[in-house]
């Protein structure tokens, strides 16, 4: 069994589908057995309670610089006996520690159609603000793998999702997640577990 951290720092609503996927038996070859949090106020953490999920928080302010920041989240990361890591809603830049150690075994869920709205500076609400002012009829999500470019490593699978007339940033962002990230990341999730339970 492919032992899975999930890093957050919000709500954790992509948190909570695969929480919810996993008790529907959608991840066979995985277990989400970790949660990390950037802030101690994530409502993610409270989720990750009431899942019976170990849980942790690693503040990128508590650290003098980038490389003590990701050998913390490595140290934590190897000492629960991580096998992969997926980044939902997690708003901290991982470092080449972190990508290094876990090459190929960590999967982001971004809230557009790469290469549309994505890098430095695009997340949360900002990329479905972005979306609606360059007047674009499809938006959609994209589940990817992480590299050291945000946003940039390849892509695993995508959806798309229409913007409709009178779409606000909050309602496109509702049904993005709905429609799209829900579905796809644990699907994604479950796909690179198999993988890893292989050997592959």
């Amino acid at each position: 069994m492919i032992r899975i951290a999930v890093m957050v720092s919000g709500g954790g609503t992509n948190l909570q589908a695969l929480i919810d996927a996993q008790n529907a038996g959608k991840i066979p070859h995985g277990r989400i057995t970790l949660v990390v949090a950037s802030n101690a106020s994530a409502y993610a953490l409270e989720r990750a309670k009431k899942a019976n999920i170990d849980s942790c928080v690693i503040k990128r302010k508590d650290y003098g610089n980038q490389v003590a920041f990701d050998a913390a989240i490595v140290e934590t990361l190897h000492a629960n006996k991580i096998d992969m890591v997926v980044l939902a809603g997690y708003l901290s830049i991982l470092g080449s520690g972190v990508i290094e150690a876990y090459r190929d075994r960590i999967i982001n869920i971004h809230p557009s159609l790469i290469p549309s709205f994505c890098g430095k500076g695009f997340y949360g609400l900002k990329v479905h603000e972005a979306a609606l002012a360059r007047g674009v009829k499809v938006t959609g999500a994209t589940v990817h793998l992480v590299n050291e470019i945000p946003d940039g490593g390849r892509i695993l699978k995508q959806k798309a999702v229409y913007i409709e007339e009178g779409d606000t940033p909050e309602i496109l962002q509702k049904r993005v997640m709905e429609q799209a990230e829900w579905i796809l990341l644990p699907e994604a999730c479950e796909e690179i577990a198999a993988q890893l339970d292989k050997g592959e």
